[in-house]
C-alpha cells in the first residue's frame, strides 16, 4: 500500500495494490482523514467488502455518512444534514450508487436551483460530494452550479445604534444588545452565558446554545477554536453585568431575534438583523484604527473574510466622500 497523500482539497488519498486472479489490481481510496483512507485501503487489500463497494441507495449512504459524523460535528450541522437528506435531491435518493451518473445528479441539482438560492444549492452539492467521497470514491463529481450572488451588506449607522440602545434601556433586551454591539457576541453565545462566565467586565465565551437533530436546545462548544475568547467590556456595561444572577438572558437565539425586530418596529427604527450589530462593531473598530487581528480576536472570527467584506463596504462609502472632496477641490482651484 502506498503512503497516504494529502490532497489540495484537504482530503487524504491512498493507492492500494492487490493480486486478484493472478493480476495486480490498483484502487484509489479518498477520505476526510488519513486514518479513514488507510482503513478503506487495508480492508480492500484483505478482501473485505468495504462501505465504498456496497451498492446501496444514495439515501442509505447519506444516513450512514451522517451517523459516522454525529460525534464530531455540531448539533446544528447534523440537524441540517438530516434535513437535507430528507428534503433535497429526492428524485435520486433511491437510486443505487452503481447506477448514479453525473447526468442524473446534474438534472437533480438543476431542479434544486429553481427553488433555492445559489448558496443553498452549493451546500446541497457540498454534502453530496462528501457522501460520495466515502461511498463512491472513484466517482468524479463535476456538477455545474448556479452563479453566486452577493447579498447587500447592511451596517447600522451610529445614530441607529444609539436609537436601539435607548429603546432597549431598562428592558430584558438591553444587555443582549449591548453584548452584541460592544462584544461583539453572537446570539447563540449570549443565550449560553451564565454568571460563572462573568468576572467584573470580563466575559468568557466558551459555549453556545444550538438546536440538535431532534430540535432540542443544547449547549455545545464554539464552532471554531477562535470562538473561545475572553472579552473585556466597556465600563458602561458594569451595572448590568453586576446584576446577572444566573443567566445573562432567559431567551433562546430565535427569541432574541423576534424581540429585537419587535423593538425596532415599536420604536420606528429601520429594520435590520440582530447579527448586523456585530457588523457595526467591526465598522466602528476599523474607524478607530484597531488592527484586524485584534478585531478577529474580540469577535471570535477564524477568517478575515467577513471583516474584509465589511471593511470593503466602508471603503466604498469613504471613496464616494473622498471623490467629492477631490473634485470640489479641483473646482474651487481651477474653475
Amino acid at each position: 500500500m502506498a503512503k497516504a497523500k494529502k490532497l489540495p482539497s484537504g482530503n487524504w488519498r491512498v493507492q492500494a495494490y492487490a493480486t486478484i486472479n493472478g493480476s495486480v489490481a490498483k484502487k484509489s481510496f479518498t477520505a476526510d482523514t488519513k486514518k479513514q483512507a488507510e482503513l478503506l485501503a487495508i480492508e480492500w487489500q484483505n478482501g473485505k467488502k468495504t462501505l465504498s463497494e456496497e451498492n446501496i441507495t444514495l439515501s442509505e449512504a447519506y444516513k450512514r455518512y451522517i451517523e459516522s459524523k454525529s460525534e464530531v460535528l455540531s448539533p446544528n450541522t447534523i440537524r441540517e444534514y438530516k434535513r437535507s437528506a430528507e428534503r433535497d435531491l429526492q428524485d435520486i435518493m433511491q437510486i443505487k450508487l452503481n447506477d448514479l451518473t453525473l447526468e442524473k445528479i446534474q438534472i437533480s441539482i438543476n431542479k434544486e436551483s429553481l427553488n433555492h438560492s445559489p448558496k443553498t444549492v452549493r451546500n446541497i452539492n457540498g454534502l453530496l460530494s462528501a457522501v460520495l467521497k466515502v461511498f463512491k470514491p472513484d466517482f468524479v463529481l463535476n456538477t455545474s452550479l448556479p452563479q453566486k450572488t452577493k447579498k447587500p451588506l447592511y451596517i447600522p449607522t451610529e445614530n441607529e445604534i444609539k436609537q436601539v440602545l435607548q429603546a432597549a434601556k431598562n428592558t430584558n433586551m438591553e444587555l443582549p444588545i449591548m453584548l452584541a454591539v460592544f462584544g461583539p457576541l453572537r446570539r447563540s453565545e449570549i443565550s449560553a452565558l451564565t454568571k460563572d462566565d462573568i468576572d467584573g467586565l470580563k466575559v468568557t465565551v466558551n459555549k453556545s446554545l444550538a438546536k440538535n437533530a431532534d430540535g432540542e436546545w443544547v449547549i455545545k462548544p464554539p464552532k471554531t477554536y477562535a470562538g473561545y475568547r475572553t472579552v473585556e467590556m466597556p465600563q458602561l456595561l458594569k451595572p448590568l453585568l453586576d446584576n446577572v444572577v444566573d443567566k445573562v438572558t432567559p431567551y433562546k437565539p430565535e427569541t432574541i431575534t423576534k424581540k429585537f425586530h419587535r423593538l425596532l418596529k415599536e420604536n420606528n427604527i429601520n429594520n435590520f438583523r440582530f447579527h448586523d450589530l456585530r457588523h457595526y462593531c467591526v465598522s466602528y473598530l476599523h474607524s478607530i484604527n484597531i488592527p484586524t487581528k485584534y478585531i478577529m480576536a474580540r469577535g471570535g472570527w477564524s477568517s478575515e473574510t467577513v471583516i474584509n467584506n465589511i471593511y470593503n463596504h466602508m471603503l466604498k462609502d469613504k471613496n464616494i466622500t473622498m471623490t467629492e472632496k477631490i473634485n470640489n477641490s479641483f473646482d474651487d482651484n481651477f474653475n
